[in-house]
């Protein structure tokens, strides 16, 4: 189970995207005692193109109830191509990039959906380099 908040979001308007939704997320999970069970993500529906299709949220261990721009989901299952982008969010693309090349020369097909782990909590004062993202991507 996830809580999330989902949107279709601008390129440019990512940043404030997850501002706000990683804002509003702990006081409405906690308000409702739900408890995060792992690190935040950014689920993405299709393919980017000017906009993203998204979901920004955390894995719970149980279903939020709806309210505000918070609903219960949940992240696909089954079988999922991975690596871990070392680096500032700038070079996520290119991560992706290499990520479906990968998948590619394997013989498999992407998946439709895709999603990454913020396994490092970014922090104004912190250096770029430090931050991990776990990149995953399921394959048939």
């Amino acid at each position: 189970m996830t809580a999330v908040v989902r949107g279709v979001v601008p390129a440019p308007e990512l940043p404030a995207f997850y501002d706000r939704a990683f804002g509003v997320l702990p006081r409405t999970v906690a308000a409702q005692g739900v408890t995060v069970v792992g690190p935040a993500f950014g689920l993405y529906h299709g393919l980017p193109g000017e906009q993203f299709d998204l979901e920004a949220g955390f894995p719970t261990d149980r279903a939020v109830q709806a309210e505000g721009e918070v609903l219960a989901g949940e992240l696909p299952g089954g079988r999922v191509a991975r690596s871990v982008h070392a680096g500032s969010f700038d070079g996520l693309g290119a991560a992706w990039q290499r990520l479906g090349e990968w998948i590619t020369a394997q013989g498999l097909t992407p998946g439709g959906t895709f999603w990454e782990v913020y396994l490092t909590e970014p922090t104004p004062d912190m250096d770029p380099a430090d931050l991990r993202t776990e990149l995953n991507w399921p394959v048939g």
